[in-house]
């Protein structure tokens, strides 16, 4: 019996690469020519014809003037040239991060600019696991327009929780959460049928923040969030590196070399540092900022609190960097905002026993609000549509 089906799929299939690789490139790129977009695809301009024509009819991609100068700085003479560019709201993917404090949300679209970014209070401890997660949906779908509501292709929840390879939270001992299918739960809560993610906190960080960039990544990064703990992610050479269990990263469960078993991330995150910032000035009610001016006019009590914390953040990162051996190391999370006051500090202690010959990796601070880990959360989404697992192309095979 003759199969007339199988050459049919590998042919319908080649299609679809070839799609996905068109759609990529222009990501990439921004803009493209035909015969640029072709040659990118490893196409020759009339194979590549259709399939442009196709995303094209789909509202996926469009034809724009070329309006860039010649390297002289002036217009081109003639008529301008065509260029093909993604459409930037053909569709967005939602990213939602739910805190301890505060749930953030943040839309982007196919070009992956921010369309919407909130952040609200929130008292995670004190708010159950299926409320939390219907107030973070209502948070990011509320002022969201229903064309866009149409176009959306993925919601992806993000959290400081141990999540296992298989997308279950195991633990999320800030929140109180135990053992539960978190996409299950927004999947119920969602008002549309859309592909939903679910990624710790740290890890949604260190794919954001490396997605948007146009050169590959090379090397070991190691990301921190400094929130109320210390959630940690690794991507080597552009890859999340994710462990034999996916919880690979969480280095502030390490233990302070002392005898009192306590974990780094009790020393570093905000409750510790709040705690003991009241305690020394004498006030109940104290927020973070007034300990970040504090430190800044160089009261006594609150370089005292930012140097503990320096010292402390310098010993984990000395401990990481024997483990991991990263390039660098990439700190976000609002706690993080005191990290450019003490940098030297944390560079003092980070350079303690520099004699066991460990090259010490360089240290950035991630001040960007907006591409934390609700954005890269939403970015996933954004990955997964550029790719054969996206929901456009399952429902069409």
């Amino acid at each position: 019996m003759n199969n007339y089906a199988s050459p049919l799929r590998s042919a319908h299939r080649v299609r679809q690469n070839n799609e996905i690789a068109a759609l990529q490139a222009l990501y990439r790129n921004g803009s493209l020519s035909r015969a640029q977009l072709a040659r990118e695809m490893g196409l020759n301009r009339s194979s590549s014809g259709d399939i442009i024509a196709d995303l094209i009819s789909n509202g996926l991609v469009r034809q724009v003037d070329e309006k860039s100068p010649n390297p002289q700085g002036q217009a081109k003479a003639g008529r301008p040239g065509i260029l093909l560019e993604l459409v930037p709201d053909a569709a967005c993917f939602v990213g939602i991060e739910i805190g301890v404090e505060h749930i953030t949300t943040t839309t982007i679209d196919l070009a992956t600019n921010v369309l919407q970014h909130r952040v609200l209070a929130f008292r995670g401890t004190a708010t159950a696991l299926e409320s939390a997660v219907q107030q973070g949906i209502d948070q990011a779908l509320q002022n969201l327009p229903p064309n866009l509501l149409e176009r959306c292709e993925g919601v992806g929840l993000s959290a400081p929780a141990q999540i296992d390879l298989q997308g279950r939270i195991r633990s999320a001992p800030l929140l109180g959460w135990e053992e539960t299918d978190l996409a299950e739960i927004a999947r119920r809560a969602l008002p549309i049928d859309v592909p939903i993610v679910v990624e710790n906190d740290a890890n949604a960080f260190a794919l954001g923040e490396g997605y948007t960039r146009k050169e590959a990544q090379t090397g070991v990064t190691l990301f921190l969030v400094i929130e109320s703990g210390v959630g940690g992610g690794v991507l080597i050479n552009g890859e999340l590196f994710r462990g034999a269990h996916g919880l690979a990263g969480e280095i502030g469960h390490m233990l302070v070399p002392d005898d009192q078993g306590r974990e780094i991330e009790s020393l570093l995150g905000l409750d510790h540092l709040l705690s003991q910032y009241c305690s020394n000035i004498g006030h109940n009610d104290c927020s973070f900022d007034s300990l970040l001016t504090d430190v800044r006019d160089r009261v006594p009590q609150a370089v005292l609190i930012a140097d503990e914390w320096a010292r402390y953040l310098g010993l984990l990162l000395r401990q990481a960097s024997c483990i991991i051996d990263p390039n660098r190391i990439v700190l976000g999370g609002s706690v993080s905002a005191l990290y450019p006051l003490v940098a030297a500090r944390v560079a003092s202690y980070l350079g303690l026993g520099e004699a066991t010959h460990f090259a010490l990796p360089e240290i950035i601070y991630h001040d960007d609000a907006e591409k934390g880990s609700a954005f890269g959360a939403a970015c996933m989404l954004h990955q997964r549509f550029l790719s054969l697992n996206s929901s456009r192309i399952l429902d069409a095979t």
